[in-house]
């Protein structure tokens, strides 16, 4: 839904950038005015989130964090242990009478 509304601009400067922007643009003013002021209310929803976002890391550091690449390293070796784990428990014995497949239950 549209709807109208008068912007005064007290600054003829900026007034008359705004027209040569949208010239360059080769859009309506009213887009460069609408979409700067999705950006301003944007930022202020993120400056919002700030104390938060501060908080978290103050109790991230009070409890002793790690950097994302360390616990990063961590889950690799993981993973990587838990593959070698399961090609040894899932091996083919191969005799020359019988072929066997040995399963282990992981726990």
């Amino acid at each position: 839904m549209k709807r109208k509304m008068t912007v005064v601009f007290h600054d003829e400067e900026l007034y008359t950038r705004l027209k040569i922007e949208a010239v360059r643009r080769r859009t309506a003013a009213s887009d460069i005015v609408a979409d700067a002021v999705r950006e301003w209310l944007e930022s202020r929803d993120d400056a919002e989130l700030l104390p938060a976002i501060e908080a978290a890391r103050t109790e991230w550091k009070e409890k002793g964090g790690r950097p994302w690449s360390e616990a990063e390293r961590e889950l690799e070796e993981s993973i990587t242990a838990k593959e070698l784990l399961r090609q040894s428990v899932y091996r083919l014995e191969v005799s020359p009478a019988i072929v066997t497949c040995v399963s282990i239950p992981l726990t």
